[in-house]
C-alpha cells in the first residue's frame, strides 16, 4: 500500500476521535462574544488614563481663582495616583519579561508573533496556519553533503505542499483558506513538545497545523501538532514512523529491475556484457546485488539479517521526496477539511482529490478506515448540522465509486439515504425499498441531492436505482410547477376555541398539535386528523404561550391573567400536571424550551430561567420593560429576547450574563426565532417589518417589508430555507431566505395571525388567529 495512504489512515484512526470529542465539547461551550477585547485589568488602566487625560485637559483656559486652584490640586493628586497605577502595571510587566524570554528560548520560528498574527488581513473565515518542520536526513552514499540533502528535502517538500495547498486550499480561497508559512521553522534546532507548547501559548487564538518530521535511525517520526479556534489544549502526537531508508532502497531496487529489461535486450542484440554493465553503472551494481538477494531468498536465507548496501542516487532521493510530499498533502488536506467543516460549515474537499493523489492500488480495509474517520466527525456534527449528513456521506460515496470493489461506496450511499430518511422523519426500521420511501418525502429543495444521487448510480451502473431516482426528480419537477402557482394551500380549519388563539406548538414526531387560547383552555389535537384529543382547563387563566420539549414529554404553559401569572409544566401524553412555577408578578407573555430540553424560559417584565425537569429556578434576566418573546439557540448558549422597548437583548441563559443589545426596530418586538443552524436571528415587530441579524456580531443583515400591520409571529422551516410570518393584517407571508423573495401570501383568517408553527418534516404550516380558528396549510 502507498506510504502516503498508510499515513493518512493512521492519522484518521488517531485524530478523528479527537476531533469528534472537540466538536461535542464545542456544542456545550458558548463561543466568546468578543475576542478582540483587552483583558479586564488593561481596560481599567486605559479607562483611568483616559479619564485623567480628559480631566487634565479641562485645566487649559480656566481662570485663576481659588476654586480652580483647588480643582487643579485634586486633579494633580488624581493624576499622580494614575501614574502610580501605570508604574505598578509596568513593574508587573517587567517581572513577566523573564517568563516571556524563557518562552522565546523554545520559540521554533524565524518569524515574530506579531508578524504571524498580523500576516493576514481580516477575513470572514480564519485561515488555518500551516507550518512545516522538515526532517534532517543523511545518506552516506550521496555525492553531496548531508546538509545539502536535508536542505533539498525541505525545499522540495515545501514546494510540493505549496503547490497542493495553492491549488486546493489557497489563502485567497474564500471557502477553505489556509496560510502556508514555508521556511518559518528553525529546522536545525526545534523538534519537541516544548516548542509546540511555546507556540500554543502565543498563538492559541489562531488555528494552527504543524507538520513535523524527525529522523530516528532508519525512520522518520511523522508528528502533527494542531489546535482549532478556542481550543483549550493542543493536540501533538506521532502518527507514523516512515521507513525512509527502505523507501530509498526500494527505489534503487526498482531501478535495477528496469535496468535488467534493458540489459537483457542489449544481450539479445549481441552486445558485450562488460560494456553493458559499464553503461549501467550503479544500476548494474544494484542488479547484481538484487539477483544475489533473490537467489539467497530462494534458498531460505533470511536476507534481513544481511547488510545489503544498494547504491542510491538522486532519482531515489526524488522518489523519497515525492512520498513525503504525498504524505504531507494528504494529512494537510484532511486536517484542513476537518477544521473548515467544524468551524465554518464547509464540506470536505479531500474525498474528491483522493483518486488523483493516490496512484497505487488501495486495499479496501484502508479506505474503510478513512471512511469511518469522516463518519465519526459527521456523527459528531449531527446535533447542530443534521441536514448536512446526507450530502456529506453522498460525497464520500462518489469518491469511492471509482473502485472495482463497490462495497465501501455502497456503505456510504446507504448511510446517506438512511440519514436523509431520518431527516425527513421517515421510519427506517422496516424500509424494504428506501428510494420508494424517499419519493413520498422528496421536496423541491432536494433537487440537487437527487441529481447527485443519480450521478452516483450512473457511475456504478445501477440502472434500476437510476430509474427510481429519475421518477423522484420527475415528481419534484411537478412540485416546482405547482409551486409556481402556490407554495402552500389550505388543507383544513380547526374550530373549538371561543377566544383568540395565542400560541401553537407541534410535537417532535409531528403527530400532536397544542393550542393555547384567551378562552383559558389548552387543546391537544391529532395533527393528521384534526380531531381534538383532550382539553386542559385547570384554573389556567388566559393562556399566552405553549411550548413542547424536544423529547415530546413536557408541555409548558404560560398564563397572562394576573394574579394567575404563572407557568405550569404538564406531561404531554397523560395530561398530568408536574410543576407550577411561581415568581412572576406580571402577566407571563411567553414560555420557550431550549433545544437540548434542559431549561425553560418564561417572560413578563423579566425573564426567569428554570430547570425544566426539576422546576428549580436557575437565574433571572432583568428587562426594563415588558418582554414579548424569546428564543434559545441550538447549544443553549444564547437566549434572544424581544421587548416592548423595541430592543432585542442577547443573554447567556445559564449565568444570566447580558451579551449584547440589538437596536434597529422602531416598534415593539413581538416575536423572535433563531435559525436551525444557530447563528442567525429573526425578529418581527410592531413597525410592520421582519429583521435578520447575525448573532455573533449583532449586525443587522436584512429587513423584510410587506406586511401592512404589526408582525406578530415569525418561524423558520426545519431545513432553514423558508421564513413564515403572521401579522395583524390577517395574512401569513412565506419568504425564501436564500433569495429574500416573497413566495406567497396566505389569506383566509378574519383576524390577527398571532401564532405560526411548522411540522418537523416541513410539510405542514399551522396558524392561529384572533378569529378563534386554527388553519392547517399543506406545503407543496
Amino acid at each position: 500500500m502507498e506510504q502516503g495512504l498508510r499515513l493518512l489512515i493512521q492519522l484518521v484512526l488517531e485524530f478523528a476521535p479527537v476531533i469528534a470529542s472537540l466538536v461535542q465539547k464545542s456544542n456545550e461551550v458558548r463561543q466568546e462574544t468578543n475576542k478582540d477585547e483587552y483583558p479586564r485589568h488593561i481596560q481599567e488602566i486605559i479607562h483611568t488614563v483616559n479619564s485623567a487625560s480628559q480631566k487634565l485637559s479641562l485645566l487649559e483656559g480656566f481662570e485663576e481663582n481659588k476654586n480652580q486652584h483647588k480643582e487643579q490640586q485634586q486633579l494633580a493628586v488624581f493624576y499622580r495616583q494614575t501614574q502610580l497605577q501605570i508604574a505598578t502595571q509596568e513593574q508587573e510587566t517587567a517581572l513577566k519579561l523573564p517568563e516571556v524570554q524563557k518562552i522565546f528560548e523554545s520559540w521554533p520560528l524565524r518569524l515574530y508573533p506579531s508578524q504571524i498574527l498580523n500576516s493576514v488581513r481580516k477575513q470572514e473565515r480564519k485561515p488555518l496556519k500551516i507550518f512545516l518542520a522538515p526532517p534532517k536526513v543523511k545518506f552516506d552514499t550521496f555525492d553531496t553533503r548531508p546538509e545539502e540533502i536535508s536542505t533539498n528535502v525541505e525545499l522540495k517538500l515545501a514546494e510540493g505542499l505549496r503547490d497542493f495547498l495553492g491549488k486546493h486550499y489557497s489563502l485567497q480561497d474564500i471557502v477553505r483558506p489556509t496560510e502556508f508559512l514555508a521556511g518559518a521553522w528553525e529546522s536545525k534546532r526545534f523538534h519537541s513538545e516544548s516548542s509546540i507548547k511555546a507556540l500554543f501559548g502565543i498563538l492559541k487564538t489562531e488555528p494552527v497545523l504543524i507538520l513535523e518530521s524527525e529522523a530516528d535511525g532508519d525512520y522518520l517520526n511523522f508528528r502533527i501538532g494542531y489546535w482549532g479556534i478556542e481550543q483549550e489544549h493542543y493536540y501533538y502526537k506521532t502518527i507514523s514512523r516512515i521507513p525512509y531508508r527502505e523507501i530509498v532502497k526500494q527505489s534503487a531496487k526498482n531501478r535495477a529491475l528496469e535496468w535488467r529489461k534493458i540489459r537483457d535486450e542489449l544481450i539479445a542484440l549481441g552486445e558485450n556484457l562488460e560494456e553493458i554493465n559499464y553503461l549501467g553503472r550503479d544500476n548494474a551494481v544494484n542488479l547484481a546485488l538484487l539477483e544475489k538477494e533473490e537467489k539467497w531468498k530462494a534458498k531460505g536465507i533470511d536476507v534481513s539479517k544481511l547488510s545489503l548496501q544498494y547504491q542510491v542516487n538522486h532519482q531515489d532521493f526524488e522518489q523519497l521526496c515525492q512520498v513525503l510530499i504525498t504524505c504531507h498533502c494528504l494529512v494537510a488536506g484532511w486536517v484542513a477539511d476537518v477544521y473548515h467543516l467544524v468551524h465554518h460549515d464547509v464540506p470536505p474537499l479531500l474525498p474528491e482529490l483522493l483518486p488523483s493523489l493516490i496512484n497505487s492500488p488501495v486495499d479496501l480495509q484502508s479506505l474503510q478506515a478513512i471512511a469511518e474517520g469522516y463518519q465519526q466527525v459527521y456523527q459528531a456534527l449531527e446535533r447542530e448540522r443534521r441536514d448536512w449528513i446526507p450530502e456529506l456521506a453522498l460525497q464520500l460515496a462518489h469518491s469511492f465509486s471509482h473502485l472495482s470493489d463497490r462495497s465501501l461506496a455502497r456503505q456510504q450511499i446507504e448511510y446517506s439515504i438512511k440519514a436523509w430518511l431520518q431527516l425527513r422523519q421517515v421510519g427506517t426500521m422496516q424500509v424494504n425499498n428506501p428510494l420508494q420511501s424517499m419519493r413520498a418525502a422528496a421536496r423541491i429543495e432536494d433537487t440537487e441531492y437527487f441529481q447527485k444521487l443519480r450521478e452516483y448510480f450512473a457511475v456504478v451502473g445501477d440502472s434500476q436505482s437510476i430509474t427510481q431516482v429519475e421518477e423522484i426528480l420527475y415528481a419534484i419537477a411537478n412540485l416546482k410547477i405547482k409551486r409556481q402557482e402556490n407554495y402552500a394551500y389550505l388543507s383544513h380549519t380547526l374550530n373549538g376555541h371561543i377566544g383568540k388563539i395565542t400560541s401553537l406548538a407541534i410535537s417532535p414526531d409531528g403527530q400532536i398539535l397544542v393550542s393555547g387560547s384567551a378562552d383559558k383552555t389548552i387543546k391537544v389535537w391529532d395533527l393528521n386528523t384534526g380531531k381534538s384529543i383532550r382539553t386542559l382547563n385547570d384554573n389556567l387563566g388566559e393562556v399566552s404561550s405553549v411550548a413542547i420539549s424536544p423529547d415530546g414529554n413536557f408541555l409548558a404553559i404560560g398564563s397572562c391573567q394576573h394574579p394567575k401569572s404563572n407557568v405550569k409544566v404538564w406531561h404531554l401524553a397523560t395530561g398530568k400536571l408536574l410543576h407550577t412555577l411561581l415568581g412572576h408578578q406580571k402577566p407571563v407573555n411567553f414560555v420557550t424550551i431550549s433545544p437540548d430540553g434542559l431549561i425553560l424560559a418564561s417572560g413578563s417584565n423579566k425573564i426567569k430561567i428554570w430547570n425544566l425537569h426539576k422546576g428549580d429556578r436557575i437565574c433571572t434576566l432583568w428587562h426594563a420593560s415588558s418582554v414579548h418573546a424569546a428564543a434559545i439557540n441550538a447549544d443553549g448558549s444564547i437566549l434572544a429576547s424581544g421587548s416592548s422597548d423595541s430592543k432585542i437583548r442577547l443573554w447567556n441563559p445559564r449565568t444570566g450574563e447580558p451579551l449584547r443589545t440589538l437596536n434597529g426596530h422602531t416598534g415593539e418586538v413581538h416575536s423572535v426565532a433563531i435559525h436551525p443552524h444557530g447563528s442567525i436571528l429573526f425578529s418581527g415587530s410592531a413597525d410592520n417589518t421582519i429583521k435578520i441579524w447575525d448573532l455573533d456580531s449583532g449586525r443587522m443583515l436584512h429587513t423584510f417589508t410587506g406586511h401592512s400591520d404589526e408582525v406578530k409571529s415569525v418561524t423558520i422551516s426545519p431545513d432553514g430555507h423558508t421564513l413564515f410570518s403572521g401579522s395583524a393584517d390577517n395574512v401569513i407571508k412565506i419568504w425564501c431566505l436564500q433569495s429574500g423573495q416573497l413566495l406567497q401570501t396566505l389569506t383566509g383568517h378574519a383576524g390577527t395571525v398571532n401564532a405560526i408553527a411548522v411540522s418537523p418534516d416541513g410539510k405542514l404550516v399551522v396558524s392561529g388567529s384572533s378569529d378563534q380558528t386554527i388553519k392547517i396549510w399543506q406545503v407543496v
